[in-house]
């Protein structure tokens, strides 16, 4: 099963940085989650929210206004060659730099293209608009839609996804039991639950037969999983 380091997952490095990913990988983490949004200047950065720490939006900062810990989505996959990638699309209507047209989405695949990262990453997000608009272009890069608790129930949310020809879905953890497993299998989806940072559920979910986790301690999802 991939462990996958939640934003790099590091306690002593602020999350979605270089250095946060290259943590994640020390401790064994089999593939990296990160955020995507623009730039000013149309760049694709990686970082979570809208707004930074000083309360500018994002989208009016050029990148070389940026604070240089902030990588770019192409910065991170030239660091982790070596690793699957998840790189979730930030891009809800009540976002303050939504992008109704999803030109967002097209930057992320074209840039993905260009890295020839097709075969190890998953395009995914909250809204399944910004990665149906990519499959409407290119088929050939797999795409995620991330669910959480407080959505539809379990059946009609792995209709969804098949309805919109996702190639996996991202659940909250609490969603997934042996029945949700079974029917997203079933029609096709892997499975990524998200957020686990227990250790005996991290078996559990493995036992269910989910094909990875994201979690903010990679360490200790790889030994739980190891000691069974």
């Amino acid at each position: 099963m991939l462990v996958i380091g939640h934003r790099g997952a590091s306690a002593t490095h602020p999350e979605n940085t270089i250095e946060a990913f290259q943590a994640a990988i020390d401790q064994g983490a089999g593939g990296i989650e990160l955020d995507v949004r623009r730039t000013a200047d149309d760049i694709l950065v990686v970082f979570h929210d809208a707004e930074l720490p000083s309360g500018r939006r994002l989208r009016e900062t050029t990148l070389e206004q940026l604070p240089k810990q902030i990588p770019t989505l192409a910065e991170a996959l030239e660091v982790s060659t070596d690793l699957w990638v998840n790189i979730e699309i930030k891009n809800l209507p009540e976002d303050p730099d939504y992008d109704a047209k999803n030109a967002i989405s097209l930057a992320v695949a074209g840039l993905v293209s260009a890295h020839e990262a097709v075969h190890r990453v998953v395009i995914s997000s909250f809204n399944i608009d910004s990665v149906r608009r990519i499959g409407a272009e290119d088929r050939s890069i797999p795409l995620g839609w991330i669910v959480w608790g407080g959505q539809a129930d379990p059946a009609s949310l792995v209709a969804r996804a098949v309805g919109a020809e996702m190639t996996s879905i991202h659940p909250q953890e609490m969603l997934v039991d042996r029945s949700f497993v079974a029917r997203a299998h079933d029609e096709g989806l892997v499975i990524y639950p998200w957020t686990v940072n227990d250790p005996n559920r991290i078996v559990q979910l493995a036992e269910l037969g989910v094909d990875g986790v994201m979690t903010d301690h990679p360490a200790m999802a790889v030994a739980s999983l190891a000691a069974g």
